[in-house]
């Protein structure tokens, strides 16, 4: 039997993989990089060994390293979580020539899953219909296509081609993301259907020949092909269930298969089913098959790792629905660029269990409040998944905790994902994989831009409250008291995606307010054309406005020139300007600068070249995607302070475009790569 289990992954799923192991009294190793030394699945571990670095190149992805660490804190099994090398047949390989047991499926089933090719060429053998795939550019017939990464998930490499012009830069961009995510930068093309959803067979398989499937899940809400909403079980046609069934069971036992894995499908708009393919792992959306199964899909790892039959040979019947949604670090503002920083507070209300395949409102969570969300990894922050009798019911519970949470420091998709699961169209399941480009309206942030005001005056009171308190010699003053009253108090404050809004108000020898006004007005409000609002209540941390008559109550929380506020209608995070702001170096005209910290991956021109709006002038890299720098007008390139290789941090310039003036000698093509995976030009 296992008796102690290094886990070579880090956050929430090291977090999972540790509490199953806690209840079957199984001690943990964490391995952790240095960027991750502080991070909560570390504290949690039993035992932890440090990963010297923070790439995932030199750290996570290390066979070498993390075998080492199996050796040094005397290990005897290993669980390779999801992502970095859980889909690796040399990893599993290795694990098992050292002696160790390995908490997966075999090798061999790996490698033949893992290469997506191959398994395709392997299960249309078997019958399993598949869509047109080739594996280089010069060989697509028909468009629309996808770019895919040939190793690995998550979306990492994906790329739809609309048409021949864009498929080879495409292809080339594919290929270096996957190298980055995965190790491996082969990548192949497939037809793209549009308006197909994304379905999913959770399956099982023992050492004693037994494969079952324990349900299907539809994941077919979906931004840069990730998936962002998972649920069990999918809504779907008895006999379009049963086909999938079959077929995921055929595919398990097609190659012995061991362990948990997933085989994923399309279900086109005609009911037609295309295997897409199968991970060999235990998925990120497993949650929702355990809520609807009862099942801990992680302790059925470790049994059938110990040589134990599975103790069921027959899909189990779904209890209720569950619907989970992943909680990312990204910035609404900058187009959902992963963001970076300080967690300074991340609660959700209602949760009842984390980790567990209890019923309710369960979190699934790699980070804590004090949590830092660095550069180096996925930019998933925690999933939040509802189990209820019905579907409307886990829909309407997940987006109320949503909506109701404290997520202060780090910009997030939480107001994305409450949308979608308000919107008409995901109750009716009106959904496919393209359901987010059709529905634009889901990217509005909940809080409405008429409501920002009140939100700003709140934190202005609450921090007046801050500042009273911390001043007691003033006795009986009301804050903000002078001997003219007609003069009010001015606090300025920055909001998303840096617009300036100032809060004027007055309070009266009492104490209450006597008015208030907004500049420049959020929502188009004019200059004090601001609702009537009364002070119930203003303290710190709570201030309670009676605002045309209905009562709000706001929650503020301020850490520095921050201020977070949380209310009925949303939350807005603001930023207090200095009343006498310092001189600040003046940036250059043109001057476009870094979105996040990252590291430059590409320089597409060249100092001096002539580029036009929209050109792509560099690729950053940051939480293993490539962002695209583009030229915001047209113009010559002044400067290109950061090389290809160099890192920067947010708000580093990254490019210079002068908008007058002639171009200065265009670069000499004959010394420009012509291989086009290195001249995307």
């Amino acid at each position: 039997m296992i008796s102690k289990l290094l886990v070579a992954n880090r956050g929430e799923i090291a977090r999972r993989v540790f509490a199953t192991c806690r209840t079957l009294g199984v001690e943990t190793v964490a391995v952790h990089s240095d960027a991750d030394a502080d991070a909560p699945f570390v504290a949690e571990a039993d035992q932890a060994v440090r990963l010297p670095g923070n790439s995932p190149a030199e750290t996570y992805l290390r066979i070498d390293l993390v075998l080492d660490a199996a050796r040094r804190a005397g290990a005897d099994a290993v669980h390779p979580g999801y992502g970095f090398l859980a889909e690796n047949a040399e990893f599993a390989a290795a694990v098992t020539d050292a002696g160790l047991t390995w908490v997966g499926p075999p090798a061999k089933a790996i490698a033949a899953m893992g290469d997506k090719m191959a398994a395709k060429a392997l299960l249309a053998d078997a019958g399993v219909p598949m869509l047109p795939t080739w594996t280089e550019p010069g060989q697509v017939t028909d468009f629309p296509v996808l770019v895919k990464a040939a190793a690995g998930g998550g979306g990492r490499g994906m790329r739809v081609v609309r048409d021949a012009d864009g498929l080879a830069e495409a292809v080339a961009g594919a290929r270096r993301e996957a190298a980055a995510a995965f190790g491996d930068g082969t990548v192949f093309i497939e037809r793209y259907v549009e308006r197909g959803r994304h379905v999913e067979v959770q399956i099982f398989g023992d050492s004693h020949g037994t494969v079952v499937a324990l349900g299907a899940r539809d994941c077919s809400i979906q931004r840069r092909h990730q998936k962002i909403v998972e649920e069990a079980p999918g809504v779907l046609p008895p006999e379009v269930r049963e086909r999938l069934y079959e077929a995921a069971v055929a595919a398990g036992r097609a190659v012995d298969y061991v362990g948990a894995g997933t085989v994923e499908f399309l279900l086109a708009p005609d009911g037609q089913v295309h295997f897409l393919e199968m991970n060999t792992r235990l998925q990120v959306e497993h949650p929702v098959t355990e809520l609807t199964t009862g099942l801990d899909l992680v302790r059925l790892q470790l049994l059938v790792a110990e040589g134990e039959p599975l103790p069921l040979t027959a899909t189990p019947p779904a209890d209720g629905h569950a619907i989970e949604v992943r909680l990312c670090a990204e910035d609404p503002a900058q187009g959902f660029r992963p963001a970076t920083g300080t967690l300074h507070r991340f609660a959700i209300p209602g949760v009842g269990a984390e980790f567990g395949p209890t019923g309710g409102l369960r979190l699934d969570s790699g980070v804590t409040g004090g949590s830092a969300v660095s550069v180096h990894y996925d930019s998933m922050l925690a999933k939040l998944i509802a189990w209820a009798p019905t579907r409307a019911e886990a829909a309407r519970a997940l987006a109320g905790a949503l909506a109701r949470a404290e997520l202060h420091g780090v910009a997030t998709n939480r107001d994305l994902l409450v949308r979608v699961l308000r919107s008409p169209e995901f109750a009716a399941v009106d959904i496919d994989t393209g359901f987010l480009d059709r529905h634009p309206e889901v990217f509005a942030p909940l809080l409405p831009a008429a409501r920002l005001p009140v939100a700003a005056l709140a934190a202005a009171l609450a921090g007046a409250a801050g500042r009273r308190a911390s001043a007691p010699r003033l006795g009986g003053l009301p804050s903000g008291w002078r001997n003219v009253p007609a003069f009010p108090q001015v606090t300025r404050f920055a909001g998303a995606g840096g617009r300036e809004i100032e809060v004027r108000y007055r309070l009266d020898r009492t104490g209450a307010l006597a008015d208030w006004s907004v500049s420049p007005a959020g929502g188009g409000t004019a200059s004090g054309a601001v609702p009537a609002v009364t002070v119930v209540e203003a303290a710190p941390d709570r201030v309670v406005l009676d605002v045309d008559g209905v009562r709000r109550a706001f929650r503020v929380h301020r850490v520095g020139p921050e201020v977070f506020v949380d209310g009925p209608d949303g939350a807005a995070s603001l930023t207090e300007l200095p009343r006498f702001p310092l001189p600040t170096a003046e940036l250059a005209a043109g001057s476009l600068l870094a979105p996040l910290p990252g590291a430059v991956t590409r320089v597409h021109v060249e100092v001096g070249q002539r580029v036009s709006a929209g050109d792509l002038l560099l690729t950053l890299e940051a939480m293993k995607l490539e962002h695209p720098v583009l030229a915001p007008a047209d113009g010559v390139v002044a400067e290109l302070p950061v090389p290809a290789g160099g890192q920067v941090d947010t708000g580093a310039v990254l490019a210079v475009i002068d908008g007058s003036g002639p171009a200065r000698p265009a670069p000499r093509r004959d010394l420009e790569p012509s291989n086009p995976e290195e001249d995307p030009r």
